[in-house]
């Protein structure tokens, strides 16, 4: 199993959601060019028109073509968990070497390390499910969530 990892895509979609979430808030149905969001998030325009794409493939953005063209959320900030963001631009949440945590089968003492991956793909859903962009945009992370920040060592780095 790798570390935890955020890549790029879902970084720079979430950031690029999140600004069309502020549009989102003035008027539900502006759009706001590809161009502005790579300027306002520091994101490289090419890469970021790419994570637009599948964004829209999966139903989270809604684009026009055209001068005034561009992008917006096409559902509710409401309605869209982080959670929704990182398997439309990465796939599952948890893999193990490329499968599912409940395909892989180990035997003799690591019989039950399957049950660790499932653990961890469980408590990565409770925190990705239950954030929504309206949650991120606000500051206002579900309780159970702030917790988490408050835990004793949440934000010391580990040495590896």
């Amino acid at each position: 199993m790798h570390t935890v990892h955020i890549s790029a895509k879902a970084d720079y979609g979430m950031r690029a959601l999140l600004e069309l979430t502020a549009a989102y808030r003035d008027n539900p149905k502006q759009l706001i060019k590809g161009e502005a969001i790579s300027k306002a998030q520091d994101v490289p325009v090419k890469f970021l028109e790419g994570i637009l794409r599948q964004l829209r493939q999966s139903g989270i953005v809604a684009s026009q073509r055209g001068a005034e063209g561009g992008y917006r959320l096409d559902r509710s900030p409401n309605e869209v968990t982080i959670a929704d963001v990182v398997r439309a631009l990465d796939g599952p949440l948890a893999a193990v070497r490329g499968q599912r945590p409940e395909d892989v089968v180990y035997a003799g003492p690591s019989e039950h390390l399957r049950e660790v991956w499932i653990a961890v793909r469980a408590a990565m859903r409770d925190v990705l499910e239950h954030i929504t962009l309206a949650d991120v945009a606000s500051n206002d992370l579900p309780t159970t969530v702030a917790a988490l920040l408050d835990e004793p060592g949440a934000w010391q780095r580990r040495s590896s």
